[in-house]
């Protein structure tokens, strides 16, 4: 394997704001208090069994939270949640989660109520990604709310978007 080493690290997150990625809150609880951080790195790994993996930047205050409790959920936030990402980005600990607005997971892990989708997971694997650490969860319980507009919440060039899900 190759690395080119004078990739200059601004181009290469500019290129990636190219990429249209589904905002997620990912969250946790340890010893009653919430903790989470916002995620665009998600995807699903195997459907048998039911996983999935983030990738969670060593330095997010979060991160260490989450392999201490060995639990977190995936909230895909619809483009009507923007305002809870931006709470999560511009607040710190329990500051991020308005209360009324979680439920505790069959891990305990908080999950946002009108979240498009709610992954609900036991850590099972944790790899190095360099900056990020490749977190893998087995899916233990999935919420979909059907009533949550179609539309979920991106985060494309700088900026939040959003996009229909109906084929054309």
């Amino acid at each position: 394997m190759s690395i080119t080493r004078d990739l200059d690290p601004d181009l290469f997150r500019h290129a990636m704001t190219c990429f249209a990625s589904g905002v997620t809150a990912i969250t946790t609880q340890e010893s009653g208090i919430p903790s989470g951080l916002i995620a665009t790195s998600v995807c699903s790994l195997s459907a048998d069994p039911a996983t999935i993996l983030v990738c969670i930047n060593k330095n997010a205050s979060s991160h260490d939270v989450i392999l201490r409790t060995k639990s977190f959920a995936v909230n895909l936030l619809s483009a009507d949640q923007a305002s809870v990402a931006k709470r999560f980005i511009s607040s710190s600990g329990t500051d991020r989660f308005d209360p009324g607005q979680w439920r505790d997971g069959t891990t305990g892990a908080p999950t946002l109520i009108d979240s498009v989708v709610a992954f609900d997971c036991s850590l099972i694997a944790v790899h190095d990604g360099f900056t990020h650490t490749i977190v893998v969860g087995k899916i233990e319980g999935v919420t979909v709310n059907e009533d949550v507009a179609a539309d979920c919440l991106l985060w494309h060039r700088h900026g939040f978007a959003h996009s229909s899900l109906r084929a054309s």
